[in-house]
């Protein structure tokens, strides 16, 4: 048993490696931007060739590792993202960004739904939730702490961080490929065609009716998310160090809650009650953002909804492995992929509603989380746990 978690754990460490790179490089992104004369249509281009080769391998790459095995898919996943932040540090032209950028996406996609799925199997129904809150926290631990630590390594070069996050990366390649041991059961040996296999779970009611709910609120989540910093400091006047410590403090909270509070949460009300909170929660808050003036009721009402985002997307990953069965890879990228929609069109719809009027983007993230709210209402909760074999 006590194997068992230390791999587990293992596991998820590379998750927190990862985010951690992606943390570390946060501080010094606008000097690159300078440095390279680049647009602001270029950085968005780079976000979003990111989140596209993420959109397009998440759903293989969860078939592959319910093939192939987690460890090969995760430890592929931990060298191309090394690989992907080495040739970001030495880039010197917009297309080896962009290289460098979708390998990163293509990386995200083979690490998070393997890891996800390796929680899954190392784990029993009832351990899940606490395991998933992990997984989450490790993510969260990795955004707070990397921008703290980018920022002194940037006094060694603003290209510094790049090479540290490649190196973390490539510790967590050769801590997968030397000690993770592989779980015998995840490993399927299927007919079907991947196809086949995307458009059956995609008929089955219980998956399709939920993941049409992840791609409308992950597009509401993101309109609010991805261009926070941007609204708060036009629509409030928050400086960039204030803007850093509400996030900061709001992935503290969020940080908390998921390790400590997040399993004993949804053994008292169950994941869709909890989802459908999250929903309700923070397109209210959003809402009250968009209409007050005070400083400390827009902070206040931001911590409470990116503590709804971080518990939403554990609720979510926690049901769906619930009910996946045999096919923990290929749900958690399907997963990937629908919240990869968002992540794209969310961040774009944002910007240009934003142009239009400052407030617009609160308006509409408000409004397609409430409404995704009411039709979270009509899940069926009645769904047995899938038993794997």
């Amino acid at each position: 048993m006590k194997n068992k978690k230390s791999m587990m754990y293992l596991a998820i460490s590379n998750l927190f490696l990862v985010f951690l790179g992606v943390g570390l490089v946060i501080p010094v992104i606008p000097q690159l931007k300078d440095e390279m004369n680049f647009s602001g249509t270029t950085m968005g281009m780079m976000i979003s060739i990111f989140a596209i080769t993420q959109l397009l391998m998440s759903p293989v790459a969860g078939i592959l590792s319910d093939r192939m095995g987690r460890k090969k898919i995760i430890a592929t996943g931990m060298i191309i993202f090394s690989i992907s932040e080495l040739l970001f540090g030495l880039a010197q032209s917009k297309n080896g960004f962009y290289v460098s950028r979708g390998l990163g996406g293509i990386a995200a996609a083979l690490i998070m739904p393997a890891v996800t799925a390796y929680v899954a199997d190392m784990t029993t129904i009832a351990e899940r939730p606490k395991a998933m809150g992990i997984v989450s926290a490790a993510i969260s631990g990795g955004f707070i702490i990397g921008p703290g630590v980018g920022g002194l390594i940037a006094y060694l070069g603003i290209r510094a961080p790049f090479y540290a996050a490649s190196l973390l990366s490539l510790i967590g390649f050769i801590l997968t490929l030397m000690v993770l041991k592989e779980p015998e059961k995840n490993i399927q040996k299927v007919s079907e065609s991947v196809k086949g296999s995307i458009l059956s779970t995609l008929k089955r009611p219980i998956f399709a009716s939920l993941f049409a709910i992840i791609l409308i609120s992950s597009f509401g989540l993101q309109a609010f998310e991805a261009i926070y910093s941007i609204m708060a400091s036009s629509n409030f006047s928050f400086t960039t160090g204030e803007i850093a410590m509400i996030i900061t403090v709001s992935g503290i909270i969020a940080l908390i809650c998921q390790v400590f509070f997040f399993d004993a949460i949804v053994q008292k009300i169950g994941e869709i009650r909890l989802i459908q909170l999250t929903f309700f929660a923070s397109g209210v808050f959003i809402a009250i953002i968009a209409f007050t003036k005070s400083h400390l009721v827009v902070v206040l009402s931001t911590f409470v909804v990116f503590l709804a985002f971080d518990l939403f997307r554990p609720a979510v990953t926690t049901y769906l492995s619930k009910h996946a069965g045999n096919q923990q890879g290929m749900i958690n990228g399907l997963n990937s992929t629908f919240t990869s929609f968002g992540n794209i069109l969310g961040p774009l719809a944002a910007g240009y509603l934003f142009d239009l009027n400052h407030i617009f983007p609160y308006y509409i993230s408000a409004i397609i989380l409430l409404g995704t709210g009411v039709l979270s209402l009509f899940l069926n909760t009645n769904h047995k746990p899938a038993t794997m074999n």
